[in-house]
């Protein structure tokens, strides 16, 4: 017994040698966590389109629900005032995507009866101009009957059925956004409730702050920028009717809605359309469309934009244009329009729990100033004079000049 007890009392480790209890159990611990990543990757990359959906209903029930709590308060049950500002919504996308649509297919059709004869004035100004002999009969036969480019239409009808198969999809997705955002914004309330009474009070007022901050904000950047496109509208209609532009409302319309709500290159392609709708028609109007839209642009950028968004929607243009990117890194273009105002919903939450300070004095903090401009005049008197005059004729001098030059502004 006594060699039994020996021989275990050696094979047992010194203490410093053991592995510690807690290691087995962070074994599995990170096992488990690994395996839970996994499967969260993994359920998110599968219901990736159904939480854009989401996404897009939560954010599109944030800007609507304003006009809807504008009719509940004018004694319209809540529903039917969803079903009123839904309404609205469709009739005024219709009309939009109607007008665009006459407006492309007209100008298509122009292009294709009129392109043999832009090429033979192409071919007869390169002679005239430079004594170059261009052969454009190959090309122009495109365009006349037979051609390519007239048979275009034939070709996109023998695609109907992929066409009308990606139709079906997107008429899908959007009866699936338009139903999610119906429920959030008419039982917006009841939903609220709900969520709420999950949580104790303090995280009750949080999320309340929360969602109420996400509906001002939101609705704040739809209602300026609604009224910043019906300012583009009314200015492009206008100088698009004067300078004889081809269809002036539909395309005021269009640089209305493009450079108001597609971020960052929605000016750019806002005026592309009317840009060579004009080229085609008369290329000096289409120097006028120019000019029209950068003077636009300007007057918005210093003059409207900073007096609607101040009383709406106050974010730094830079954070917007980060916030563009990073939305649209993210999640791609839904990302990108969902941005702006994911951004000022976030700025304003996040200004609300920071407390401010009184700020040190500091050159940091001012605006640098111009230098004053040297005249090459002296300061004094008794410079102009030069130190071989006596003093007294300093004094004589410096008493006139004191008279003489008006006393410096405060």
């Amino acid at each position: 017994m006594a060699s039994e007890a020996r021989r275990r009392a050696e094979l047992e480790l010194p203490e410093r040698d053991r592995m510690p209890r807690w290691v087995p159990r962070a074994i599995v611990g990170a096992m488990f966590a690994v395996v839970g990543l996994a499967t969260a990757a993994w359920l998110l990359e599968q219901l990736r389109d159904l939480l854009m959906v989401l996404l897009v209903s939560l954010f599109l029930s944030f800007a609507m629900e304003p006009a809807v709590n504008w009719l509940a308060g004018k004694g319209l049950k809540r529903g039917l005032g969803t079903a009123a500002v839904f309404l609205f919504s469709a009739l005024a996308a219709a009309a939009f995507g109607a007008a665009i649509a006459s407006v492309l297919a007209e100008q298509i059709n122009k292009l294709i009866d009129d392109a043999p004869g832009y090429l033979a004035d192409i071919e007869q100004w390169a002679d005239e101009q430079f004594g170059i002999q261009l052969s454009t009969d190959d090309l122009a036969a495109q365009f006349t009957e037979g051609g390519t480019a007239a048979s275009l239409l034939s070709d996109v009808a023998g695609n109907l059925v992929s066409v009308g198969s990606m139709a079906i999809n997107v008429a899908l997705q959007l009866f699936t956004v338009a139903l999610f955002t119906f429920y959030l914004v008419a039982e917006g309330p009841r939903l609220r409730r709900l969520v709420c009474s999950a949580l104790r009070a303090e995280r009750q007022a949080v999320v309340l702050r929360g969602w109420e901050l996400a509906i001002d904000k939101t609705g704040g950047y739809i209602y300026s920028r609604t009224l910043l496109a019906i300012a583009a509208f009314l200015v492009h209609w206008a100088a698009f009717a004067i300078i004889g532009v081809p269809s002036p409302l539909p395309l005021a319309m269009w640089v209305g809605v493009l450079s108001q709500f597609v971020p960052v290159v929605g000016t750019y392609l806002a005026g592309l359309l009317p840009l060579l709708i004009a080229l085609l028609d008369n290329p000096v109007s289409a120097i006028w469309v120019v000019i029209v839209v950068l003077a636009y642009q300007q007057l918005e950028n210093y003059v409207l934009s900073p007096r609607v968004t101040a009383h709406t929607m106050n974010i730094h243009p830079a954070v917007a244009f980060g916030s563009v990117l990073v939305g649209a890194a993210l999640l791609g273009s839904v990302g990108a329009l969902l941005a702006v105002p994911a951004a000022a919903t976030i700025q304003a939450f996040v200004s609300t729990y920071i407390s401010r300070h009184e700020l040190i004095e500091s050159e940091m903090f001012d605006t640098p100033q111009a230098a004053p401009v040297e005249t090459g005049e002296p300061d004094d008197a008794g410079e102009q004079n030069g130190p071989a005059c006596g003093g007294r004729a300093e004094s004589a001098d410096a008493g006139s000049a004191a008279e003489s030059d008006p006393p410096p502004a405060s």
